[in-house]
């Protein structure tokens, strides 16, 4: 039996790698939909509060309202440099790999995993006419591939923010 919750975050972000508008610092709403697989037994399976309380933390503390920055970012260094001189606290998400909604499917399926909870797929809503549907099967080969599979883009990838 499969089981959708739906949360949602605001996040600045750029695409370093890109040369199009999205290289530019942004912000989206993300709208995550998350599609679990339970096991029935009895009249029940999971109650829907019990994915809230431990998917709502994540999202507050590591995403909402911060910035998605890629570590090898060249704007990086400078924002910790800032935070160090001016003891300004900035929430930086500091990603392994180019913050597009690719990488960042594969990100948030690997935290949710940790959490225990036996994800099936992730589906991101960076605009109103753009989702990327990330399954178990995505997160499979990104395993397999590692940092270097998800850090290279297409083409046609990179018209996107």
């Amino acid at each position: 039996m499969l089981i959708e919750k739906n949360y949602k975050f605001y996040a600045a972000h750029r695409n370093e790698t890109l040369t199009d508008k999205c290289r530019n610092l942004h912000g989206h709403r993300y709208g995550i939909k998350c599609v679990f697989r339970v096991t029935r037994e009895g009249s029940l399976t999971t109650l829907f509060a019990d994915f809230d309380r431990r998917i709502e933390p994540l999202l507050k503390r590591d995403y909402d309202h911060g910035m998605l920055i890629h570590e090898s970012d060249p704007l990086l260094p400078y924002l910790q440099q800032y935070m160090e001189e001016t003891g300004d606290v900035l929430k930086l998400k500091v990603l392994d790999a180019p913050s597009s909604v690719e990488n960042l499917g594969y990100t948030l399926f690997t935290e949710i995993i940790a959490l225990g909870l036996d994800l099936e797929r992730i589906e991101i809503k960076e605009t109103d006419s753009s989702i990327v549907v990330y399954g178990r099967a995505d997160w499979e080969a990104d395993q397999r591939l590692g940092q270097a599979g998800r850090g290279g883009q297409t083409a046609e990838l990179q018209t996107r923010s």
